[in-house]
């Protein structure tokens, strides 16, 4: 049966995140809007002639040699026709000549290494209860809105790989979330985000140079929803962050297989204590 694959529009993005939601994902309630500032034509719908959407995935570019892959999601009800295969090929194409990244589940890990997709690291999902509010913030946690915003492009670029100036600007700008610095002398040194998600709230990203700054930045963001599901996304391999999720309380959840295909992007993983989303990186 023939497939039509076209972009997605930003109204339109509510049918990935619906269908993530229901597969148990949990998006943030407001992350269309900064997914689609991060590549417009990034986010793709396959539709059979009637005009039903029987599948998507994202393929978004970041710079120019870089790209990401998320939301691959067959309809239950039309998978194992070739639809996946499908509009994976149309991804692929969409980011030709690029390195490209991915969160995966991990049951489809072996599908992606035959693709050429080389496995880096597992991402591990931490969920539990938001501890207790702080009575006050240490004076070197400060909102980010007032920090130059160029500055926070770089910080973040160096934790992500890549500048990403487009989806920061959107993702800080979220409805509903909460996004801190570590500033010392003029210098940022932690940063973080909380936002609500379809369940409870979500740390990410959650950069800092030290475990102990990164539980300050955590413990602060946290406040923002005391008593509520909380859940952060630390890469395995930084045991610190495992620990920092440990000691708060949270237990794994879900797991991802972070792959690439191409050179991967060289990260400093030991100060990365949460990722910004398995969808975008």
């Amino acid at each position: 049966m023939s497939l039509s694959i076209r972009p997605l529009s930003a109204r339109e993005l509510t049918l990935p995140l619906d269908w993530a939601a229901a597969e148990g994902w949990n998006p943030g309630r407001h992350d269309a809007l900064a997914f689609h500032a991060a590549d417009p034509d990034g986010f793709l719908v396959g539709e059979l002639p009637s005009g039903e959407p029987v599948a998507v995935i994202s393929a978004v570019r970041t710079g120019d040699d870089f790209g990401f892959l998320g939301f691959y999601i067959v309809a239950p009800a039309h998978r194992g026709q070739g639809h996946g295969l499908r509009i994976w090929n149309a991804a692929m194409d969409r980011l030709a000549g690029r390195t490209i990244g991915l969160d995966g589940v991990v049951a489809q890990q072996a599908n992606y290494a035959k693709n050429g997709f080389t496995l880096a690291h597992r991402n591990l999902r931490y969920g539990g209860t938001a501890p207790a509010a702080p009575t006050r913030l240490p004076p070197e946690v400060v909102d980010a809105h007032p920090i130059p915003f160029g500055q926070l492009v770089a910080f973040d670029a160096v934790h992500f790989g890549q500048p990403r100036a487009a989806f920061l600007r959107a993702w800080i700008d979220l409805p509903d979330s909460r996004t801190l610095t570590i500033v010392r002398n003029g210098v940022i040194e932690g940063f973080g985000q909380i936002r609500r998600c379809r369940s409870g709230c979500k740390i990410g990203p959650l950069f800092a140079q030290t475990e102990s700054d990164a539980d300050m930045l955590f413990t602060a963001l946290a406040g923002y929803a005391p008593g509520e599901p909380l859940f952060l996304d630390p890469p395995e391999p930084n045991a610190a962050a495992v620990a920092l999720a440990r000691r708060h309380g949270l237990e794994p959840v879900f797991e991802t297989a972070r792959m690439y295909r191409g050179p991967a992007p060289k990260l400093p993983l030991d100060r990365i204590f949460g990722i910004t989303s398995f969808e975008l990186g």
